[in-house]
């Protein structure tokens, strides 16, 4: 079965077109068309059954015959797929290369995923490009969009900050050529050991909060500006929770867990021109992690789906005060010297 998406812009001739569109409705089919033609076959069998000396229209009959060989006895199992049509406020689209649209939200902006100055004249105040990581850091923290994921409620931050760690080794090991062995945590371990002072800022970063979280170690300073900080959020529970996670997947491109879960299109541009030692790990990864367990390994990581419903905020998680940890993350809020 595959689905078509319908909306009412026709052409996108500049990237303001985009905030035209406000309603999706999803169309689905098979790849061979049989829904179509199981609902034309429909309308001839009622014609046969309805239409006066039906029985010697041959035409008909040929027809009915030839529809029925492609989609079945529509009449005992009749197959109907409804089109869904839903408003879709804020979105990505790969369309002008890549763009992430929040339009309905009190402080909305625009992302662009290639130079934002080529966007030209845009609908909303703001638009930020990849790089402006001060300005998307104090956008996800004044909408109230992400959450560091050392104070998520429920998240085991030990387990996910590790296993980021282990990513970004992998990379760092096949991108000299180093040996990763089977890719356990051991020899992860040596890995690491043999790359040194060669890790990426990325994992330094993590391992400071790491021990922070594990040993009680003095609190790490990691402002929007270092490599390590993107890593270290997930979304809050909202209706654009996994359009968040695609951002910071795209922001925290080594994580490719998340990378492949939250956006799949990156992930797969990304693999083709990955070493194949890389490829190898990530491959045996998420075969032996994710795929046998992709729900639980969600809500792990992002914690469980947020409730459908107009208010999107789960019941009992208030707003963050003034001394949330997300304050002492950015560079917007005074460092937290003790842990909580």
């Amino acid at each position: 079965v595959a689905g078509e998406l319908e909306n009412t812009v026709f052409e996108l001739t500049s990237p303001a077109r985009l905030f035209d569109i406000r309603r999706i409705t999803v169309v689905a089919d098979t790849t061979g068309n049989h829904l179509a033609e199981a609902e034309k076959l429909s309308r001839l069998v009622e014609r046969f059954r309805t239409e006066e000396d039906a029985w010697w229209n041959d035409v008909l009959i040929a027809e009915m015959i030839a529809l029925a060989e492609k989609t079945g006895d529509v009449t005992r199992n009749p197959v109907a797929l409804k089109a869904t049509t839903y408003d879709q406020g804020n979105f990505w689209t790969a369309h002008f290369g890549g763009i992430y649209i929040f339009r309905d939200l009190d402080h909305p902006a625009a992302i662009s995923v290639g130079p934002k100055e080529a966007l030209g004249q845009l609908p909303v105040r703001y638009v930020f490009g990849l790089g402006d990581r001060n300005q998307i850091a104090k956008f996800l923290e004044i909408n109230d969009l992400a959450e560091p994921i050392v104070s998520a409620p429920g998240a085991d931050a030990s387990a996910i900050l590790r296993q980021k760690m282990d990513f970004i080794v992998v990379a760092a090991a096949a991108e000299l050529g180093l040996d990763i062995g089977h890719g356990s945590r051991r020899d992860l371990r040596q890995a690491a050991a043999a790359l040194g002072a060669r890790l990426p800022e990325a994992f330094q970063g993590l391992a400071a909060l790491l021990r922070w979280v594990e040993t009680g170690g003095p609190w790490p300073r990691i402002t929007s500006a270092h490599p390590s900080y993107f890593y270290t959020l997930r979304a809050k529970p909202h209706a654009d929770r996994d359009l968040v996670n695609m951002l910071l997947a795209e922001l925290s491109p080594l994580d490719v867990r998340q990378l492949f879960i939250c956006h799949k299109e990156l992930f797969y541009h990304l693999y083709r021109s990955w070493p194949e030692a890389k490829k190898e790990y990530v491959a045996d990864y998420l075969e032996r992690e994710y795929q046998i367990d992709k729900a639980g390994a969600r809500s792990r990581l992002f914690g469980p789906e947020p409730a459908m419903e107009e208010t999107p905020a789960i019941p009992g998680w208030s707003r963050p005060g003034r001394g949330d940890i997300l304050d002492a993350v950015g560079p917007w809020g005074a460092v937290r010297k003790e842990r909580r």
